[in-house]
């Protein structure tokens, strides 16, 4: 009896200190942002190439921009954003209950936050821009319509981009958490398993890809049991979650690790902060990724990952095997709506054979700095730059091409991820003095497409800050920006818009501008909305530019200083 008693106080202390750390979001606060159903093109935590996706993805109702969106709850605008890609034009509207919704890839605003922004950017001679109303100044009701729905920014679809986020801490919160309804009654896909042999430093010797087997509502590997040669194993998941009325195939809730019928990994898309965002290369394999675009849900941790979204993790998520005994894993994908999926069978060790190592000339500890100088290359990686161990291959080549100006620096391969920048410098071969000005780090990809890194000179070495292993040379830019007319001519009478696409000939990296512009006409700045993703500047016709002559003077400025210059005389 005395045993029963206490199993329960312990039973009932469990479940308190559950319900205790449990967060409980406000049910019945928010609105749906459009009047139709919730279908989705994108759920939050959704694995994407560099980051975890932070909102929902609402399809527009007709596949068209236009449609109206509207608040979600009473409050305030906070903030109003204008990009050329990423969120484009978007909207922040402050509640009082303390959270914070965004709205992004709109088509337009309000006519009120429109004069707004206009005005801002005018005044700053700038379409981008970042805006911090007054809580005052601009308040909507629930269902007021706050703008429409579009695909600005890098929207390759109309859609709304849609999130909840603490106002304090401005973390995203899984939208869904909140009492929106979308239908579901659709269990997640169980595409692949993927297995990784692992040393005793959590290192991968070997992989291996299951196509799982659907058997009734289990899924299960062929011959159920798997032996290794191996000490360790690792287990990666290829999972979507399937929703109705739609046939996309959007990121799972959660997945749960079992061995034995013991929880020994979890992680669950509830929130993170923007911060972490780009652990996902060591939750994802990277370079499934990356080669592939392929997409597996890594179930242990590499050393270096130091994303939140994982509640349990036993021993890291790693299998020790054994030759005479077998372990039942059990991995379990869950939606939302508690649909779930499973995936049993059985995991063993055979005998385990002699790892053939990939060549390499350097060990660069994940956690420590690391420094390789000689008088081609200079290469610093700071502490937890990486997500394992790299045993990194390093060499040099030379490269007779023309513009090249340096050996090429073979920095490992682009199937290894990095998490933050690190610096690159290299010295020049046959560089002349007349083209310093114009030399850059230069980065050949996968598909040998170019990008400008950017550079200065240091120490007798054209140095960048970069993010990616790969292959590095100098090279220059002399070449002026393009500027292509789509929508211009001599007579602009009874036009509503005026457009141009603008190019360069290389790329830029993430951390280096592409291409700077400033349009006037008879010498006045107009304001130019700028589109990255179609490399598309426009014109709005506002009624500012008078009936009659005018001159349009259109320049474009690429990262190594080359101007183009359009000058052409139009009517209006």
């Amino acid at each position: 009896m005395i045993q029963r008693f206490l199993l329960l106080l312990a039973l009932i202390s469990i479940f308190a200190f559950a319900s205790k750390d449990r967060k409980e979001y406000p049910q019945d606060y928010f609105r749906s942002p459009v009047n139709h159903e919730i279908r989705l093109s994108g759920t939050f935590g959704e694995l994407r190439p560099n980051h975890l996706h932070a909102g929902i993805d609402i399809k527009a109702v007709n596949g068209k921009i236009g449609q109206p969106i509207f608040a979600v709850a009473d409050g305030y605008v906070s903030r109003v954003k204008m990009q050329s890609g990423s969120y484009g034009k978007v909207l922040y509207i402050s509640h009082p209950n303390g959270y914070t919704s965004v709205y992004a890839h709109l088509h337009k605003f309000t006519p009120e936050l429109e004069e707004y922004v206009k005005n801002a950017q005018y005044r700053k001679k700038s379409f981008e821009v970042d805006l911090y109303p007054e809580a005052e100044k601009f308040k909507f009701n629930q269902s007021q319509k706050i703008g429409t729905l579009g695909l600005s920014g890098r929207s390759y679809g109309p859609h709304l981009h849609f999130e909840i986020r603490d106002s304090g801490t401005e973390k995203p919160i899984n939208p869904l958490l909140f009492g929106l309804k979308i239908k579901d009654t659709r269990a997640p896909m169980i595409n692949e398993l993927k297995v990784y042999f692992l040393n005793d430093k959590r290192e991968t010797t070997a992989t291996k890809i299951y196509k799982p087997i659907k058997s009734g509502g289990k899924h299960r590997i062929k011959g159920d049991t798997i032996a290794l040669s191996a000490w360790r194993a690792g287990f990666g998941l290829k999972t979507y979650d399937n929703m109705n009325s739609t046939s996309n195939w959007n990121g799972v809730y959660a997945v749960s690790m079992y061995q034995d019928d013991e929880l020994i990994y979890s992680f669950e898309m509830e929130t993170f902060d923007f911060g972490e965002s780009r652990y996902i290369n060591a939750h994802l394999d990277y370079e499934e990724q990356v080669a592939k675009k392929s997409y597996f849900n890594r179930c242990y941790a590499l050393p270096g990952n130091r994303l939140s979204i994982y509640p349990e993790q036993k021993n890291d998520g790693v299998i020790k095997l054994h030759k005479n005994k077998t372990s039942k894993i059990t991995l379990v994908s869950e939606d939302l709506s508690g649909n779930k999926s499973k995936l049993e069978f059985w995991v063993k060790r055979k005998k385990v054979k002699p790892v053939n190592t990939e060549p390499y000339n350097y060990m660069l500890p994940y956690d420590e700095e690391n420094i390789i100088n000689n008088e081609s290359v200079y290469l610093y990686f700071p502490a937890r730059c990486l997500y394992e161990n790299l045993y990194m291959e390093y060499h040099s080549t030379r490269d007779k091409s023309a513009n090249v100006y340096s050996s090429v620096h073979h920095v490992h391969n682009y199937k290894t991820p990095v998490h933050r920048y690190f610096d690159i410098g290299i010295s020049p071969v046959g560089l002349p003095d007349s083209l310093r000005g114009k030399a850059f780090i230069a980065y050949c990809d996968k598909k040998n497409t170019i990008s400008n890194c950017g550079g200065k000179w240091k120490d007798g070495k054209l140095q960048a800050k970069v993010r990616d292993l790969g292959d590095y040379s100098i090279m220059t830019d002399t070449e002026a920006p393009k500027i292509v007319p789509k929508n211009f001519k001599s007579n602009m009478k009874g036009f509503n818009t005026m457009s141009f696409k603008i190019t360069d000939n290389f790329k830029t990296a993430k951390n280096i501008s592409y291409l700077d512009y400033k349009a006037t006409v008879d010498g006045k700045w107009i304001l130019m909305e700028y589109d990255a993703k179609n490399d598309l500047i426009l014109h709005r016709f506002d009624g500012s530019i008078k009936p009659g002559e005018h001159v349009l003077r259109l320049t474009v400025e690429d990262n190594c200083g080359n101007v183009k210059t359009y000058k052409k005389k139009f009517v209006r």
